[in-house]
């Protein structure tokens, strides 16, 4: 029987890993898995050798605060992977941790195929390490089709498989309008504790402006379930009559369609936002520390990836300084007075999103670069 070994350092790639060994299993079903994943593998019966929050660092500072227990999962990990005898090794995302995980299992067992989903944006920053990578990566997934270039060139065998957030399509449909007034302003606070923090008393202090001016909206903060009773309390506090919170996905979806606008914390739920054709404007706010070391790194003008992609700003980006409750007001009001500029935007998105796109769906040309590797 064949085994896969799935490697995963955070919620996300936990799901993203699911969803491909979901296709994979419609082709091939005797396949044994172990994994370090989270309650997404754990639902297809797939066991995690550890809890995922072990390993879960998402900041630089948190990464460099717990560097010595992060060494010691790795040596951990490794042993058991070692111990488990698989196949292919496939790896989702968190590079920090899953490739030095793929580096020193390369090094011991050259016989275990390793293939890594959502390649390390080397375009961004550290584009040499391609050339390390080649020496441990059998295989690597793509998400944008312009990151071909970058591992072509080192010759690293890579397959353009398209945004995972662009696959989902809302089939059931979800009758919200008894419940949802006109005039939706969608906001994307982020989930972590930190974003919350620094984007909630800003995000607070606008629609205190856009109440005051009596513009007639309705703000739905999009949240996780884990977050909900935090932005709650703040909620609460300012007595607004006109927010609302949710963290279902299926309400969400709903919700985002219908929504006039979107406020958008810098990251793929943008992507989520572009695709159901809603005008936006992105927001970020980091602490001085962690702003200051990706300015050192980071050798990109803009943050959003439909403005990456076209290197102009389609989408607005207010970050760090511009990132505050005036430039706010001032940007989306713009927007809102100036349909033919919105437009614009939808038309530029649009054009972009379906560069993004894969032929079938990521999670299905993913698991067919697995199922080749175990033929």
């Amino acid at each position: 029987m064949k085994k896969i070994f799935i490697l995963t350092g955070e919620p996300s790639g936990d799901k993203l890993a699911s969803e491909v060994i979901k296709n994979l299993r419609k082709s091939k079903q005797d396949i044994e898995y172990l994994s370090v994943g989270g309650h997404h593998l754990n639902s297809l019966g797939i066991k995690s050798i550890y809890d995922q929050k072990d390993i879960t660092y998402i900041a630089f500072t948190d990464v460099l605060f717990n560097i010595f227990k992060i060494k010691r999962k790795i040596n951990e990990t490794v042993n058991k992977i070692l111990d488990f005898g698989p196949d292919i090794l496939f790896s989702v995302d968190s590079p920090d941790f899953t490739l030095r995980v793929s580096k020193i299992i390369k090094l011991k067992n050259p016989n275990i195929k390793t293939i890594h989903f959502i390649a390390p944006k080397v375009w961004a920053w550290r584009g040499g390490r391609v050339k390390k990578m080649k020496s441990y990566l059998d295989h690597i997934l793509l998400l944008f089709n312009f990151e071909k270039k970058y591992f072509d060139k080192e010759k690293l065998k890579n397959t353009f498989v398209g945004h995972p957030i662009l696959d989902y399509t809302n089939q059931e449909k979800i009758e919200i309008n008894e419940v949802l007034k006109e005039k939706i302003i969608s906001i994307f606070p982020g989930s972590r504790s930190s974003e919350l923090k620094s984007h909630l008393p800003i995000l607070v202090n606008f629609i205190n402006k856009m109440n005051n001016k009596k513009l007639n909206y309705n703000y739905i903060f999009h949240t996780t379930e884990s977050s909900k009773d935090y932005i709650s309390k703040i909620i609460k506090k300012n007595n607004f009559k006109n927010v609302d919170i949710i963290s279902d996905e299926k309400i969400k979806n709903a919700t985002i369609k219908k929504s006039t606008f979107a406020i958008v914390k810098s990251g793929t739920v943008s992507l989520e936002v572009c695709k159901n054709g809603v005008p936006s404007i992105i927001i970020y706010k980091m602490n001085f520390f962690n702003f200051f070391i990706a300015k050192l790194l980071l050798k990109i003008k803009f943050v959003n990836m439909i403005n990456i992609i076209n290197n102009k700003e389609i989408i607005p980006e207010l970050l760090q300084k511009e990132c505050n409750s005036d430039e706010i007001y001032k940007t989306v009001n713009y927007f809102l007075k100036k349909p033919g500029i919105i437009n614009e935007q939808l038309k530029q998105v649009k054009i972009t999103i379906k560069e993004l796109t894969s032929n079938t769906s990521s999670s299905n040309e993913a698991s067919n670069v697995l199922l080749s590797y175990l033929r």
